[in-house]
This record gives C-alpha cells, structure tokens and sequence, in this order.
C-alpha cells in the first residue's frame, strides 16, 4: 500500500478549509444578514443561526479566523496521514 503524505495531505485540509472560510465571508459580505442567516439556516439543515450570526468581524479578526482555520485543517489532515501510515503493515 501506498503512504499518505503527511505535509501534502495537512495543507490540503489546510488549505481547503481557509477557502470554505474566505467563502463565508464572501457570503457575509454579498448577502447581508438576513442572507446570511437564510442561507446558514438552508445549509445546516434548519439549525437557526439568527443569535449566532456576527455581522461585525473586523478585518484583523477575520485574518487570524483564516489562519487559525489553516492550521487546524493541517494538524487534521496531518494527523489522519500520519495514523493512516502507522496502521500499514511494513513489507
């Protein structure tokens, strides 16, 4: 069986999950608060986001909330590679 790269795969859920991040906030941006809080509710199956949804997140808030967004999709995906690869039976 093939291994998995651990850095490969950590910036792939890293990376993948700043983009769903930078996504929100396009959401945010474009669509108002009532657009936000109907499409949230639409995408989480009904949950009711109303009392959740912050509409004044600073810039330098939102750049810490994409880089802590990163790291942890790396330690995630790093993670997973590095379990996978320990389970692979040695030749």
């Amino acid at each position: 069986m093939d291994r998995l790269n651990v850095k490969k795969l950590g910036f792939a859920l890293g990376f993948t999950g700043a983009l769903i991040y930078l996504g929100c906030m396009i959401v945010m941006i474009t669509a108002g608060q009532e657009g936000t809080i109907k499409f949230f509710n639409s995408l989480l199956h009904g949950l009711d986001t109303t009392n959740i949804i912050r509409m004044d997140v600073s810039l330098l808030e939102a750049f810490f909330g994409v880089v802590q967004t990163f790291i942890i999709g790396w330690l995630v995906g790093a993670s997973i590679a590095a379990f996978y690869n320990a389970q692979i039976k040695s030749k």
